[in-house]
C-alpha cells in the first residue's frame, strides 16, 4: 500500500441543502480520498438512521420518525431474506430521494479528473447505532431483538455492497465506512450490546466486502474499547476523535500494534468539530498527532509504520453545524495533512 501520511478524508454528513455545494468542498478540500455527502439539513430521509431504511424489514417513518412498525413481521423478514439470499443489490439500493449527495458525488466523478484520487470513501450507518436509533410500537430499541438485529446487520452490508458495485467504475479502491457513534455505550449497564457481540458482528459484516478488496473502516467519534475494534475481523481502518479522546485510544498499546502488524491504519480525527473556531491551525493540529506518535512509539511500536499508516479527518460529522464553519473545518483539513506531510 501507499504510504498514507496525513491523507485526509471526511466522516460522511455536511450542513448543506444543495448537493452540488457539499461535492464542490469534498473535492476541494479531500482530493486525493472523496466521498458522498450526506445531506440531513436537506431532508429528514438523509439523517443517519433514515438513509439506509428503505426495503429493510418492518421499518416505516411515521410522522416524520423512523419506526419498526411490521404489517406481517414474518412475512417481511421472509422477503427480507429471499433478497439477500439471491444477493439482490438493486433491491437495497438506496434512493436519490434518500441521497442526492451520492447521487450528486457519483455524477461529478463521472466528468472529473480523477487522477489525483487515490480512494473513494462510502459510507453506512452502523448496525448496532441503526438499531439503537428505532423503537418499536412499544417504544422499545429493536436493538434488544436479535432477530431483528441480524437482519439489519445483514441489510446494511447490502446497503454497502450496493455502494461499491456503483461505484466500481471509476476503478479506484473504495473505503467502506461504518458509522457507530453507539458504541461509545458499550459496556455500559443500560446497553444490551457486549464486546464479543461487537466483534462476531463486525467480523461477518466485513466479510463479503473485503471479497470485493474495499477497506472497511469503523468511525466512533466517543469514547469506547478500542480493542474490540482492533480485534475484529476484517476491518481496515479505525477512526476516532483525536481531538477530544486521544489520551484515551493511547491506553491500548497492545492493541494497536497488532493492528498495525496486520496492516491496520489509523485516522485520527484531529480537526474538532464542536469544538471548532478559527483560531486553530494546522501547526497545533499535527502538533497533537505527533505527542500521540511519540506516546506509542515509546510503548514499543514503530513511528515510521504510525506514520505510513497515519490519515486524518475531522472528529465527526458536521451535519449539524453551519456551512461557514464546515468550509472552515474542510480548509483546516486540508491543510493540516500538507502540513503533516511535510513535517511530521
Amino acid at each position: 500500500m501507499k504510504e498514507l501520511k496525513g491523507l485526509a478524508t471526511g466522516v460522511g454528513s455536511l450542513p448543506f441543502v444543495e448537493a452540488q455545494k457539499a461535492v464542490d468542498l469534498v473535492l476541494r478540500c479531500v482530493p486525493e480520498a472523496p466521498f458522498w455527502p450526506q445531506l440531513p439539513k436537506r431532508d429528514a430521509r438523509e439523517g443517519m438512521i433514515a438513509q439506509f431504511s428503505e426495503n429493510l424489514p418492518g421499518l416505516k417513518i411515521d410522522s416524520g420518525t423512523l419506526r419498526f412498525i411490521p404489517q406481517d413481521k414474518e412475512k417481511e423478514l421472509e422477503l427480507f431474506y429471499e433478497k439477500f439470499i439471491d444477493q439482490d443489490l438493486p433491491y437495497f439500493k438506496i434512493s436519490q430521494d434518500y441521497a442526492q449527495g451520492l447521487y450528486a458525488f457519483y455524477q461529478r466523478l463521472k466528468t472529473a479528473d480523477l487522477s489525483k484520487v487515490e480512494f473513494i470513501k462510502c459510507q453506512v450507518t452502523g448496525p448496532f447505532t441503526f438499531c439503537a436509533g428505532i423503537n418499536d410500537s412499544g417504544g422499545n430499541s429493536i436493538l434488544h431483538d436479535k432477530v431483528l438485529m441480524q437482519a439489519m446487520a445483514k441489510g446494511l452490508s447490502m446497503k454497502a455492497l450496493w455502494q461499491l458495485e456503483l461505484f466500481k467504475e471509476f476503478g479506484k479502491k473504495i473505503i467502506m465506512f461504518f458509522d457507530e457513534p453507539y458504541l461509545a455505550a458499550v459496556g455500559s449497564a443500560y446497553t444490551p450490546v457486549n464486546r464479543n457481540e461487537v466483534i462476531d458482528v463486525f467480523s461477518e459484516l466485513t466479510a463479503s466486502l473485503k471479497e470485493r478488496d474495499a477497506l472497511v473502516g469503523i468511525h466512533c467519534c466517543g469514547n469506547t474499547d478500542w480493542s474490540m475494534l482492533t480485534d475484529a475481523n476484517g476491518v481496515d481502518i479505525i477512526n476516532f476523535d483525536a481531538f477530544d479522546f486521544q489520551e484515551r485510544f493511547l491506553l491500548y498499546p497492545d492493541n494497536i500494534k497488532s493492528f498495525l502488524k496486520k496492516g491496520g491504519i489509523i485516522c485520527w480525527g484531529i480537526v474538532p468539530t464542536q469544538r471548532y473556531d478559527n483560531g486553530q491551525a494546522p501547526e497545533g493540529l499535527a502538533q497533537k498527532i505527533r505527542s500521540g506518535l511519540d506516546i506509542l512509539a515509546k510503548k514499543g511500536i514503530n513511528r515510521q509504520l504510525l506514520v505510513e499508516r497515519l490519515m486524518i479527518s475531522p472528529a465527526c460529522g458536521l451535519g449539524s453545524l453551519d456551512a461557514q464553519d464546515a468550509g472552515g473545518i474542510f480548509s483546516l483539513l486540508n491543510q493540516t495533512s500538507a502540513f503533516i506531510r511535510k513535517n511530521l
